[in-house]
């Protein structure tokens, strides 16, 4: 390799850390990986080969879970070989991390479906279309065939106390709840799909780390080059406090309409705008607008635009503005009016629940007083009745509940 090859492909690689909270093992800065990256190019005269790893355990994705795939796309971008591995069969156990007890146990049939899923919602970010640019893989080609032998040489590898180190297990472990022998397996599964696959770089958050440890060791083990870690920050939700999740209604889906996408973008916290356009698009932070409403609605446009492409997102977003300009009086067929699913309620149920469920109301006790206090419309008709009860979602299938002047949802079954 000449020095000018040098020199382009450590400048190919350097801006691929945008984003990165740590890296693994621990570099004096970037410049270093990129690097030792090089070096690899050129020892083995082809693309590096990126791994990221998803466990289709549930049906949606959403902004957090899209932070590493869109590194894995940067990495596509720039002449790489993404190797997205979805968990089939790790998927069966569930990742330990970060639990307070064991991980209900999918079925074969559960997985299958939700990874199908999966897949249709990563298309719009990863680059399916070049050759050599992605392989998609199952785990279940290498861990559903591996004998007795094989899993005690993996489980030889580990201590019990290097799994007791491991945050949820040492937690559980203090705590007398129980852990099972067969959650000490997940990480040496996940960090043997690094082996089966020869990664040399695994992205992941960073509660990844002990995980994407054990894959260098593994990679170690069976004679491999141990990949890099980079580590991505876990994404806050939008209620500005915890980590974005769908069970607490903090989150923001990938397969959500455009519309409910931007409103909620719209209203991100602006503690949280420059880590969002830093992790969630590709612009350049020092260009970015000073003024943070301005900032709100070019972050919502730039990724509902992702997403859903120009055209339904430019008008969600002047549905949107004209929503506002209308002082929050909802036109009950406006577009811009977000969607929220009934499918996580359970019926029969009291509207203050709803308010609450569907994060219009911060609790169920604050949704009561919004309701004595007349704050509350459904359908544009005022509700005064506080213990109001409906029997099916069917009844409140497409009305619109509004709670004050700005906060609306369309109810869905």
């Amino acid at each position: 390799m000449t020095d000018s090859e040098s020199v382009n492909i450590l400048q190919s690689l350097s801006w691929l850390f945008r984003g990165i909270s740590e890296i693994f093992p621990n570099q004096p800065d970037s410049n270093d990986v990129s690097e030792n990256l090089a070096q690899r190019l050129a020892q083995t005269n082809r693309p590096l080969r990126i791994k990221l790893g998803i466990d289709p355990t549930g049906a949606d994705i959403h902004l957090g879970h899209s932070i590493p795939v869109r590194k894995l796309r940067a990495f596509q971008d720039a002449g790489h070989t993404a190797v997205l591995i979805i968990g089939d069969f790790t998927a069966r156990i569930g990742d330990p991390t970060g639990k307070s007890e064991v991980r209900r146990q999918l079925t074969p049939e559960d997985v299958a479906q939700n990874a199908k899923t999966y897949l249709e919602q990563v298309r719009p970010i990863l680059d399916f279309d070049t050759p050599g640019r992605l392989e998609v893989r199952y785990n279940s080609e290498w861990l559903s065939k591996l004998d007795l032998g094989k899993i005690l040489e993996l489980l030889s590898t580990m201590t019990v106390g290097q799994m007791l180190a491991k945050e949820g297990f040492a937690l559980r472990y203090e705590q007398e709840n129980p852990i099972y022998l067969h959650e000490f397996l997940y990480p040496l599964m996940q960090g043997y799909d690094s082996v089966a696959v020869e990664a040399d770089v695994e992205l992941g958050g960073t509660d990844q780390k002990f995980n994407l440890a054990v894959g260098r060791d593994l990679q170690r083990h069976f004679g491999q080059t141990p990949q890099f870690g980079l580590l991505m920050p876990i994404l806050i939700g939008t209620d500005g406090v915890q980590k974005m999740s769908k069970s607490l209604n903090n989150y923001v889906g990938l397969s959500e309409p455009a519309a409910t996408m931007y409103s909620k973008l719209r209203k991100t916290p602006d503690n949280l705008l420059e880590q969002y356009f830093e992790l969630l698009t590709d612009l350049q932070l020092d260009q970015l607008p000073a003024d943070p409403v301005q900032r709100q609605k070019l972050l919502a446009l730039e990724v509902a635009t992702q997403y859903h492409g120009q055209e339904a997102s430019k008008e969600a977003q002047a549905a949107a503005e004209s929503l506002a300009k209308s002082g929050g009086k909802v036109n009950l067929t406006d577009a811009a009016v977000p969607e929220f699913s009934l499918k996580s309620v359970q019926f029969p149920s009291k509207l203050f629940y709803i308010l609450g469920a569907s994060s219009l109301c911060p609790s169920t006790s604050e949704a009561r007083r919004q309701i004595q206090g007349g704050g509350v419309r459904l359908d544009g008709d005022r509700i005064s009745d506080v213990n109001l009860a409906f029997d099916a979602p069917d009844e409140l299938n497409g009305k619109v509940l509004q709670v004050g002047k700005n906060k609306f949802v369309r109810l869905i079954n």
